[in-house]
């Protein structure tokens, strides 16, 4: 039965001296969700993740599964996939997922089947008995994230688990973490892949400095923010578009302008401004990307 609540992260502060890690982090991820977790370096997602384990503690603040506090057996039920990685370089990767999967409570045979089923699943049966610091880094992250599936937790917990990874892998985890999600599991990864997050996920949080300063689905964000115009209109002259009202220029090169424009702002005015000069090859209007509204998110909080 899949809960109502999913991974609550509520509030959570932490510090390391005079240094702010975490400020009043607040989100959810729902069951069936995967939730893309996104900032730059020290922002606070892997500090974010590591409290939402166990693994370090929060100053102030909660996390809860399915409405309750977080303890040592709910945590045995979670899967979690390290950024650096967390494997025995001489284990062979049958033996270590074995060994795994029996430290999180599954018996001798559903351990040894469960690692038997993740190797074939994620490409690496041709290196079940390889020792892991013999694998390419690729396979590494393969046995990673087999590591955090064995056990079939109800919660997955990834940071950067497309790292390394060729295009072929990248399309076989993004398969698994759809197919997890589809069976009510909570996903949350962070990823510097950021087209990859704005294709695969559901909602976004974008964290700045230890606080999340965006979340939602990838639309409802690329919609509250403005909308650009790019017009291509060879023989208008510099500034041409500079005293429409409401218009932001972005960029003249060319003959084509690139221009923010809030929803309320009449194009079909810029449209006939840009005709007074001469034809208009281009009148296209976009809205951000994903990749864009991480980097003005991050320039407004500098």
């Amino acid at each position: 039965m899949v809960p109502e609540a999913g991974l609550e992260i509520d509030h959570v502060s932490k510090r390391y001296g005079d240094v702010v890690a975490l400020s009043d982090m607040t989100f959810e991820v729902r069951p069936g969700e995967l939730f893309g977790f996104v900032g730059s370096n020290g922002a606070g997602k892997t500090t974010t993740m590591r409290i939402a384990l166990g693994v370090l503690e929060a100053d102030s603040g909660a996390v809860r599964w399915a409405g309750e506090p977080i303890t040592l057996s709910t945590r045995r039920r979670f899967g979690y996939m390290p950024e650096e990685r967390g494997l025995y370089p001489k284990m062979k990767v049958l033996d270590q997922l074995v060994y795994l999967a029996k430290l999180h409570g599954l018996p001798s045979n559903g351990a040894h089947r469960a690692a038997d089923d993740w190797i074939v699943r994620l490409g690496l049966r041709e290196r079940r008995l390889d020792e892991v610091q013999k694998l390419s880094l690729g396979n590494q992250q393969r046995v990673q994230l087999a590591a955090a599936l064995v056990h079939n937790p109800e919660v997955l917990v990834l940071d950067e688990p497309f790292s390394g990874l060729d295009p072929v892998a990248v399309d076989v985890m993004s398969q698994v973490l759809r197919e997890k999600a589809a069976e009510g599991i909570p996903v949350v990864f962070s990823s510097h892949q950021l087209d990859l997050v704005q294709r695969l996920c559901d909602r976004v949080g974008i964290v700045n400095k230890g606080s999340m300063v965006a979340c939602d689905t990838v639309d409802a964000l690329r919609s509250s923010a403005a909308s650009e115009l790019v017009v291509h209109a060879p023989k208008a002259p510099t500034g041409w578009a500079a005293g429409i009202p409401g218009v932001e220029v972005v960029s003249e090169q060319d003959g084509r302008t690139t221009l923010r424009v809030p929803d309320d702002v009449d194009d079909q005015q810029i449209l006939q401004t840009a005709l007074d000069t001469g034809p208009v090859h281009e009148f296209s209007r976009h809205r951000p990307s994903l990749a864009e509204l991480y980097r003005n998110v991050v320039k407004e909080g500098q």
